[in-house]
């Protein structure tokens, strides 16, 4: 129970000196004596021990550090060595001797070297410690049974326990958890091994160990049981090999089809006056406009535009979709740009759905970012891949979207307030640029210039979000250097994900790029709350692409471009990226977002990490199936890191290696000076790269392939190269790809458990998250450790924390998650761990590369063939373990392909080489283990022989060790093959390669599922290396399957591999191990599957004394099958006599064979050697259904179902003279669903059935129901709107069951009425409603639907969150509060909706899919299996899937064990000849009355140039074919047709109704635009009773018109009938019963008259609505429905071209007949006149200045019109002169228009252009504007201000103009609104609004306007003038004077100026005058007077 450490010495130490050192573990620290003045070594030799009370956990650290001693300073440390005890923890005992770590991180040249002894507790060591991630190289864990209990008892019987498990061992684990169990091999320490263990059970089922931990633990918990791998052999991961990888074809490049539409539905807001806005949408290069509204800031458009691609993922994501909106375009002017919004369409991709759905973009002027925003533009944006269905919503009334800012168009996560934001892109040097001269270009430039330059002159572009920077070109320079930065401008968080950068060389002729690296914006990013923004580097990023090799014309310069995976090193660029948010309101910023380039400083050497020298050594240890077509001459193999070892012009050191390192260069030198020791790594002297293998001929392997002849010599490969030192971000990112690939294996094993049906898939899941948690937690103590290495970057910094945080987060909730996991709730949980499992690998991929890749090529005759690319970090060696790659220091199988192009398709699939290599990538220095993980038994040869050289690596190995095998191949079968051959099939056998040995299969005639059963046996195969080793970790074998074909090469099928069970000579052959078990392996096929192998593979050790030793190989040699051996006893499955019955029921649609009709036809079926034919079909054409029924055959299948072979249909053509020709055949991979299992004793049944209408009804209801013991109440409420029905069924399984249904509707509506609504409805009466009624009412039902399950589902997901929480970590209050405003919303919405339930209406279902998808195709009896004939084509296309159907074969299968169970007993009528197909109808010819309903389509591709279609429907059905060729909806993309047609059918020969969709065209054919298949007969026949749907309601007239022929009654009758059921028994008081069950219900209906009369039709409609409750025949009846099916053309296969909504019933001839069709016709628009009386306006702004006194004044007028109809605009007179802004009119507009009530949609119909041949009809919103503006004489008038008014619901106007505000206009939900349609008449007054400068509305004026509303009837009784005219006019207003205008009137309105204004002042003068006047009488007559006075005259 203690730790000991023997510190032994320190050696390499510098200078001379005292030297101490300190060990430290667990806190507590030793100091050693002091040793003095000693030199290089210190000998310490102390022994130090630490007592330990608890076990040492594999994470703990030990740590040493060792100083300069000083009596005087603080002692010098000289470095530190840091261990973590994880190899200790397992071996107990260890030797180290490792180099000491200095302050930064770096390792220097002293080394310490120790020795460590560990006891545990129990006295035992080597404990499996769960949070190690690989195996150790000493500990192979093959299958790892680790299971944990949760309970304390288990501890106690220690020793009992380890008795029982013998020399395994436990540990304690969290609370008293037992993580030990490992029932894998664990080896203790090397020498182990000579003793020679016996191996213990590698599988043991997991039946024993619930046993065994039975015996254990007594009572167990089984919801705490965990589990960690019991991996199959398949996929063990091992210490000397890695796992191979099996998918081969590089899928990144190749071209696929796209479609991209768009719907731009309208703008609101749109920034500026009176504008006449156009939608421009641009993908690429392609650009389609919108038609041009006329004066308005809200066009509404709904125009759909589609964009089709075909070009490969990588460039389609990276494609962006601006939408611009421009002002006034016409054909002369391109109009003014008003704004844009733009994204990439991965963005749109990776959205749920692919789509955006009605979202509102926002739109911002890219030339002046400090303006802000600009409007928005509603629209769907929806991008389709090949296969993708996108499911829209249903497109119905939109009324509850027009809240914008809850529904912008930005990805989750992205806040609403975007800002403008400057991306800086600083490119600084590259180096490594490719010498881009062709030998030829060269030789002529120093002929003619006599120079030999660098001929490349590089320069970097950069694209983002649409836009281009380019840096200057440097001449001539392989490194040139740039230092400049370009600056882009684009909001923040973009909407484009990649910024891609590109190294292109200048020239003048053709430019072409060196290469291109993508940086993706999410991954130097992180959008969290702790998140950082975008930053990068500065750090080099590599480029790869073409070979180096250079020619004019390089075939892989699409490779440079970005596109497909490089093949070559090309170049690497040092570059850094950041931002910084804008403050748009600064005054000086530039506030255009054009591409800036600025030159920025030099940045040092040091910035990007300290350069160090790496060594990488390669050993090939095999190189086998290389591609016989490369021919026999010699092969050699390249090893390339960047440039190092490239024979081209690879580069052996680079030059400034010495400046470049940093510090004193003498200082390094000395050092190396210094280094005399031999053994020192660095002793290398000149260490000459050895990069190539010797060239070697290729032996012969067989037909297709070589290999070449190693031997016992492997060739070895060995480089050394300089790169900054970035290990640590490598070391990261393997912890996580650890971890991820644990988790992921483990993954795997739950779900193979679930496929396998094996017991208790959760405890592998517990298993699974805890290795997880401990695996993140063991990432964290991990990552922490060197935070400030040279060269870090912030985005080094901030990824780590923000990794450290996600993984803690991940630990915790894994641990979470483990808790909740249990049976029930698995598949959730699953779901849940994958998605860590992405989040794993986004993290764990690093964005800021280091070191390059690695490139192995194949080279023959100096031309390069193949290559493989191996990622760095992969073969990456630390000294911690987890850091380590997973494939470092380990023989990895690598494929070689072909490069570029060459590799798609088939070429890609075959493999051109395929080698063993071991690789090793490390530190130079710390070389000394490079050659450990290799298998032992070799010896070294070095290339040089010397003193001093042993340092050196070996040129080649001599294997020494060798041992004798023998493989068995146990092929048994494959399945699901691809067919190879024309007919359809394939001729398939097996190649098993394995060293270097291939045997082949024998090849069986035309199938695709071959039972080969076939004994492969692989003589004398000698493996090198050590026997222990070899059995842990065999090779691999690997399987390839062809087609035989008569003339010329076999064809390639698919390839897998698997790894042999080994089996030494020492050990016992027998269980658990052997016979090892068959398994299933999936073949590849490039990268898509191709079928499974069920085989199994053991290697077997040959011993010494012979072959005679091996164990036997037991089994029959037949002699028919002459010297092939079948699969052994042991291993072959065991058999049991089983019964297949085939039901034939007849062939269709059988194409031509060879230009021949199919006339004779026969199905043969075949399954496992057995088979029974059909009987012959005499005349295909008469009738193609068969004559006899059913027949069967017996056959011997295995037990476990799972190894079922295939069931083969193959259907044959008799010709003359006894000729057969194939048709077409299909193979049934899975009989499971075909497997008839007898139920059990029948009161079972009974619970089940109870069971299920519980669950079912609980769905309905959504909550559970309390049932007491026996007896179930079940309360159904049909959701049906007249009536509420509450059902109470009792069920047991002997008493009846009561449904009571009360319908007491009248109480129900009085309440409704009494909680008064504000306006009093008026009911529709009857008459008023029609089926569109009914279907618009279903889509609201429809939509509350969806919206309530997205409801549910986020409160589930809010609850989960909320659990996971309360575990974990507490949440945030703001959070919850913002949710429960959320609730709130979404509680008001719900009420809203409520209370707009009116009026109720029947209503039907609407299915948003095929009515197929929702009742499984109708296959409940009768099933359809699709013929194929042709090759599967090169492509993993499921486009050649539709053309290789050559027919289709209605039958089904049941397949039973035999003999059958006694207790089935056969019921009255049973009829022997139809064995298990009891009750099935007669499939003789019947005769139908088909009638088709077509609703309407929607979303349409547009056939046309203008962007749109003009639809028309075509119906086939056999031969007869409906055109409604003249009643084409004219430029519609969403028709709404209304029709219906009759077709009479005869089944089976007319079964197949095509539903088409045709563009009319004037000139030329019409297009097919798509169409749609219906299978009627399925239909027909399904007991859901498909013909006619059920309606909610019986009626016998009005709108819901019963319209099936047959009643309910006698629908009811019949079916009980038919299912031998008893009953119906109709009672008293409204009561039937059927079977057991009571149902209760209204007896009374009305006819037209109002007279009510009995009837029995609403109980039998009751019980049919619940006929899947009925037990033992229930199912559910198709009730009266709609379907939308998609239209598909052939010609794009896989994409949908819109939907079309439909349904079809089907009346046989033998029937009484159906009334007539109920019509279904589009309503028509009712006419209406809306008259508007505009009385007078205040408060309008004044525009005008007076001429003469400056005063401000308006000539006010209004003009109106109603939206769509501009041009049927209407303006009032002018009020002239308006100072107050208050304006008098009087005056009437009038506009008449037709209008669709159920849409709320006005509908124009008008000519679009006057070249158009006829008119198109628009349905726009009921949108009426006026506006008020300001007349002008000689310029044009000033706009002032504008209203719109939805006439649905709009502000209820202000009672006087002081009450009316501008929020009536910007927020009409704070007021109540009303709707004209319902109020008819109103008066108020509204306010006119404007923006201002600053972008805010203002208000500008109101107006008080009188509305109303009359029907065109109405309106014709009363009519009324335009204007004031006459009938009814309206009297003058009452204007002032000042009005009127001054040149009629000019001495008026002078007198009205001056007066007016100048009133006062004109007094005043005037009295100043009189008084001057007076004065001046004064004065002139003063003077007289006086003289008269004086004088007295």
């Amino acid at each position: 129970m203690a730790l000991i450490v023997h510190l032994k010495t320190v050696t390499d130490l510098r200078g001379k000196g005292d030297r101490i050192a300190k060990v430290a573990f667990r806190g507590l620290s030793f100091y050693t004596r002091v040793l003095e003045n000693c030199e290089d070594e210190a000998q310490f030799d102390e022994t130090f021990r630490w007592p330990t009370a608890s076990n040492i956990d594999g994470n703990e650290m030990l740590e040493i550090q060792v100083f300069n001693y000083s009596k005087v300073f603080t002692n010098r440390l000289i470095g530190t060595f840091g261990m973590v005890l994880q190899q200790v923890v397992e071996d107990g005992q260890l030797d180290i001797a490792d180099t000491l770590i200095d302050d930064n991180n770096s390792s220097i040249r002293t080394c310490v070297s120790i020795g460590i002894k560990y006891q545990a507790m129990d006295g035992t060591v080597g404990v499996w410690n769960e949070s190690e991630f690989l195996e150790n190289p000493n500990q192979r864990a093959e299958h790892e049974a680790t299971f944990h209990f949760e309970t304390d008892s288990l501890l106690s019987g220690s020793g009992a326990s380890q008795s029982i498990i013998g020399k395994k061992t436990f540990e304690r684990f969290g609370k008293g958890v037992f993580s030990g169990m490992k029932l894998g091999k664990t080896r203790h320490s090397k020498d182990d091994h000579k003793k020679g263990h016996g191996d213990e059970p590698a599988v043991l089922e997991t039946e024993d160990l619930d046993r065994k931990a039975m015996r254990l633990g007594g009572g167990l918990d089984p919801d705490t049981i965990s589990l960690a791998s019991v991996t199959a052999v398949t996929t063990n991961v091992s210490n000397k090999r890695s796992k191979p990888d099996i998918k081969m074809e590089p899928s990144a490049g190749r071209p696929q089809d796209y479609q991209v539409s768009i719907t731009i539905i309208e703008a609101r807001q749109l920034v500026g006056l009176n504008m006449d806005p156009v939608v421009c949408v641009e993908i690429g290069d392609d650009k389609k406009y919108t038609s041009m509204k006329e004066s308005t800031n809200c066009p509404y458009y709904n125009e759909y535009f589609v964009f089709d691609f075909h070009v490969s993922p990588d460039v389609m994501f990276d494609k962006i979709v601006k939408l611009s909106v421009i002002h006034s375009k016409n054909l002369l002017r391109s109009g003014t740009l008003v704004g844009m919004f733009k994204l990439d369409i991965g963005t749109i991709y990776s959205q749920p759905e692919h789509q955006f759905y009605h979202k509102w973009a926002i739109i911002c002027d890219p030339g002046d970012i400090t303006a802000g925003m600009k409007g928005y533009v509603k629209c769907d944006i929806a991008v389709v891949g090949k296969g993708d269905n996108i499911k829209t919503p249903h497109k119905s009334n939109e009324t509850d979207e027009d809240e914008i800012e809850g529904n912008l168009l930005l990805p989750e996560g992205v806040p609403s307030e975007r800002q403008w934001a400057r991306y800086y892109v600083k490119i600084y040097r590259a180096e490594g640029l490719p010498k881009m001269n062709t030998s030829i270009m060269a030789n002529m430039k120093k002929a003619f210039i006599g120079e030999n330059k660098d001929l490349v002159d590089p320069y970097v572009q950069v694209l983002f979000a649409g836009q281009k920077g380019k840096t200057s070109v440097q001449k001539n320079t392989y490194e040139p250097t740039w230092n400049e930065q370009i600056i882009f401008t684009e909001m923040f968080p973009p909407l484009c994900t990649r910024i891609k950068v590109q190294i292109r060389d200048s020239d003048k002729v053709n430019e072409v790029a060196i290469g291109t690296h993508f940086v993706d914006l999410r991954k130097i990013a992180n959008d969290g709350d702790k998140g950082f923004l975008p930053t990068f580097g500065p750090s080099w990023v590599n480029m790869y692409g073409s070979t180096r090799n250079y020619t004019l014309m390089d075939e892989h310069q699409d490779l440079n471009e970005g596109l497909g995976e490089g093949v070559s090193f090309r170049a690497r660029l040092l570059i850094s990226i950041s931002m910084e948010i804008l403050d748009t309101t600064s005054t000086e910023i530039m506030s255009s977002t054009e591409v800036q380039v600025e030159t920025i400083q030099q940045i040092s050497d040091l910035a990007t990490g300290k350069m160090e020298e790496f060594f990488i050594f390669g050993a090939f240890l095999e190189a086998t199936m290389l591609d016989r077509r490369i021919g026999d001459k010699p092969v050699n193999f390249e090893v390339t890191i960047g440039n190092y070892g490239n024979q081209i012009d690879g580069i052996s050191k680079p030059a400034i290696h010495r400046k470049r390192g940093g510090g004193d260069g003498a200082e390094e030198e000395s050092e190396l000076l210094q280094n005399s020791s031999e053994d020192e790594v660095d002793d290398d002297g000149d260490l000459v790269p050895v990069s190539c293998t010797p060239p070697m001929k290729p032996v012969i392997t067989d037909r297709n392939y070589f290999h070449l002849p190693y031997f016992e010599k492997k060739p070895c490969t060995y480089i050394k190269s300089w790169w900054q030192d970035q290990r640590r971000r490598l070391y990261n990112a393997n912890i996580m790809d650890k971890i991820a690939d644990k988790l992921e294996e483990g993954l795997n094993d739950v779900q193979e458990i679930l496929k396998t049906e094996k017991p208790h898939p959760e405890r592998r899941l517990r298993g699974v998250l805890e290795e997880l948690s401990s695996g993140c937690n063991r990432f964290v103590s991990l990552a922490n450790k060197d935070q400030n290495a040279a060269g870090r970057t912030k985005l080094d910094r901030e990824r780590l924390k923000s990794c450290i945080r996600e993984m803690e987060n991940m630990a915790q909730q894994a641990k979470t998650i483990r808790t909740q996991v249990k049976k029930n709730t698995l598949k959730d949980k699953l779901k849940q761990v994958h998605t860590f499992l992405h989040k794993l690998r986004f993290m764990a991929d690093e964005p800021q590369h280091s070191i390059p890749e690695i490139f192995i090529w194949m080279i023959c005759n100096n031309k390069r063939i193949a290559y493989a690319r191996i990622q760095s970090k992969d073969i990456l060696y630390s000294i911690v373990d987890e850091e380590t790659g997973k494939d470092c220091g380990k023989v990895k199988t690598v494929f070689l392909k072909l490069p570029g192009k060459r590799g798609f398709g088939p070429a890609g699939w075959t493999v051109q080489s395929k080698i063993e290599v071991y690789l090793w990538l490390g530190l130079n220095k710390q070389r000394k283990d490079f050659l450990s993980g290799l298998p032992s038994g070799y010896e070294e040869n070095k290339a040089v022989k010397g003193p001093g050289m042993q340092s050196f690596p070996p040129i080649s190995l001599t294997y020494i060790k060798k041992q004798l095998f023998q493989l068995r191949v146990h092929m048994y079968q494959a399945r699901s093959l691809c067919a190879a051959d024309s007919s359809g099939l394939s001729d398939p056998f097996a190649r098993v390669f394995f060293s270097t040995q291939s045997q082949c299969t024998e090849v069986l005639q035309e199938t695709l599922c071959p039972t080969w059963d076939q004994l492969l046996v692989f003589d004398n195969i000698e493996l090198y290396g050590e026997a222990q080793e070899l059995r842990d970790d065999p090779p691999i074998v690997v399987i390839e399957i062809y087609d035989q074909d008569t003339v010329g090469k076999a064809e390639y099928i698919g390839r897998t591999f698997s790894k042999p069970v080994v089996k030494m000579a020492e050990e016992e052959y027998g269980p658990p191990r052997f016979p090892p078990q068959l398994e299933y392996y999936q073949i590849y096929r490039g990268n898509s599957t191709a079928g499974d192998l069920l085989a199994a593979f053991e290697l077997l050790q040959i011993p010494p004394s012979g072959k005679h030793n091996l164990p036997p190989i037991d089994g029959p040699t037949d002699s028919d099958r002459g010297p092939i051996l079948p699969v052994p006893k042991g291993i072959r499955p065991v058999l049991s006599k089983y019964r297949i019955e085939i039901l034939f029921w007849g062939l269709r649609d059988l194409k031509r064979v060879n230009l021949a009709q199919v006339d004779r036809p026969r199905v043969d079926i075949e399954c496992a050697g057995k088979g029974v034919q059909s009987a012959l079909i005499q005349n295909y054409k008469k009738n193609p259904n068969f004559s006899i029924l059913v027949k069967y055959f017996e056959v011997d299948l295995p037990e476990n179902e799972l190894l079922h072979p295939p069931l083969n249909i193959r259907v044959v053509d008799c010709r003359a003279f006894g000729r057969y020709t194939l048709v077409g055949s299909h193979a049934v991979g899975s009989l499971r669903k075909f497997i008839y299992r007898p139920p059990d004793n029948k009161v079972q049944n009974w619970t089940n059935a109870a069971k299920l209408i519980n669950g079912y009804l609980a769905l309905a209801n959504g909550g559970p129901i309390s049932r007491p013991a026996g007896d179930i109440n079940i309360n159904m409420e049909t959701e049906i709107p007249v009536k509420k029905i509450e059902t109470v069924v009792k069920l047991d399984a002997n008493s009846d069951a009561v449904v009571k249904v009360d319908a007491n509707e009248d109480e129900k509506s009085k309440k409704k009425k009494k909680k008064g609504e504000e306006i009093e409805e008026e009911e529709p009466d009857e008459s008023m409603l029609d089926w569109w009624s009914k279907y618009f009412a279903s889509i609201e039902t429809l939509m509350e639907q969806l919206r309530q399950q997205e409801a549910a589902a986020a409160e589930a997901e809010e609850k989960e969150d909320m659990e996971i929480a309360a575990e974990g970590m507490k949440q945030s209050k703001s959070k919850d509060k913002a949710k429960a405003q959320e609730k709130e919303k979404k509680k008001k919405q719900l009420e809203m909706v409520e209370k707009k339930e009116k009026v109720k209406i029947d209503e039907l279902r609407i299915y948003d899919k095929e009515l197929e998808a929702e009742f499984g195709n109708f296959e409940d009896w009768l099933h359809t299996f699709n013929l194929y004939r042709g090759k599967i084509g090169d492509d993993d296309d499921s486009s050649t899937e539709e053309e290789r159907i050559v027919g289709r074969f209605k039958g089904s299968v049941c397949v039973y064990k035999i003999p059958l169970a006694d207790d089935i007993a056969r019921e009255a009528g049973y009829e022997p000849t139809f064995g298990m197909f009891q009750g099935i109808p007669s499939n003789d010819l019947v005769n139908v009355l088909v009638r088709v309903y077509v609703v309407r389509a929607t979303e349409l591709h547009p056939a046309d140039i203008n962007g749109k279609a003009d639809p028309y429907i075509v119906i086939k059905l056999g031969k007869t074919e409906i055109k409604d060729k003249e009643n084409y909806i004219s430029k519609q993309l969403n028709p709404v047709f209304g029709k219906s047609f009759d077709i009479e059918a005869t089944f089976p020969m007319e079964s197949m109704l095509t539903v088409a969709i045709y563009d009319w065209d004037l000139v030329g054919t019409d297009d097919l635009i798509g169409e749609t298949k219906l299978d009627l007969e399925n239909r027909y026949y399904s007991k859901h009773r498909a013909t006619c749907g059920i309606a909610q309601q019986y009626s016998i007239h009005g709108y819901n018109i019963w319209r099936d022929p047959v009643k309910p009654t006698q629908m009811l009758t019949k079916l009980c009938k038919e299912g031998k059921v008893d009953g119906p028994h109709f009672g008293p008081g409204g009561r039937v019963k059927v079977a057991n069950r009571v149902f209760t219900g209204p007896t009374e209906i009305e006819d037209e008259n109002g007279l009510k009369k009995e009837t029995d039709e609403h109980l039998s409609l009751i019980v049919l609505q619940h006929w899947e409750g009925i037990p033992r025949v229930g199912c559910k009846l198709i009730p009266e429905h709609v379907e939308t099916r998609p239209l598909l053309n052939p010609e794009k296969p896989g994409i949908e071209q819109g939907r079309i909504e439909m349904f079809v019933d089907m009346f046989p001839k033998d029937m009484p007949a159906p009334g007539a069709a109920i019509d279904i016709a589009p309503r028509k628009p009712k006419k209406y006149e809306l008259r508007v009386i505009v009385w007078n306006t205040d408060e309008v702004i004044l525009e005008d200045d007076d001429y003469f006194t400056g005063e401000k004044s308006s000539d006010i007028f209004v003009r109106g019109w109603l939206k769509g109809q501009q041009e049927d605009k209407q303006d009032t007179d002018v009020h002239y002169h308006s100072l107050t802004g208050e304006g008098n009119f009087n005056w009437r507009f009038v506009y008449p228009f037709d209008y669709l009530m159920a849409e709320e949609k006005i509908v124009i119909s008008k000519k679009e252009s006057m070249f158009s041949w006829d008119e198109t009809e628009y349905k726009i919103p009921a949108r009426l504007t006026l506006q008020v503006w300001d007349a002008d004489h000689f310029s044009a008038d000033d706009f002032l201000g504008a209203i719109e008014l939805d006439l649905n619901r709009f502000a209820r106007g202000a009672k006087t103009a002081k009450l009316c505000s501008i929020e009536m206009a910007t927020d009409e939900s704070a007021f109540p609104t009303v709707s004209i349609f319902k109020q008819k008449r109103l008066k108020g007054w509204w306010p006119f609004v404007a923006r201002n400068e600053n972008d805010e509305m203002e208000l500008t004026g109101k107006v008080e306007a009188e509305l109303h509303l009359l029907t065109a009837e109405e309106a014709e009784k009363s009519p009324a003038g335009l204007a004031r005219n006459e009938p009814d006019p309206l009297e003058k207003p009452n204007r002032p004077d000042t009005s009127f205008i001054w040149f009629m009137n000019p001495l008026k309105s002078i007198r009205y100026f001056i007066w007016h204004n100048y009133r006062w002042l004109i007094l005043k003068i005037l009295a100043i005058v009189l008084l001057l006047l007076l004065l001046g009488l004064f004065l002139y007559s003063m003077p007289g007077y006086l003289v008269k006075k004086i004088l007295g005259a």
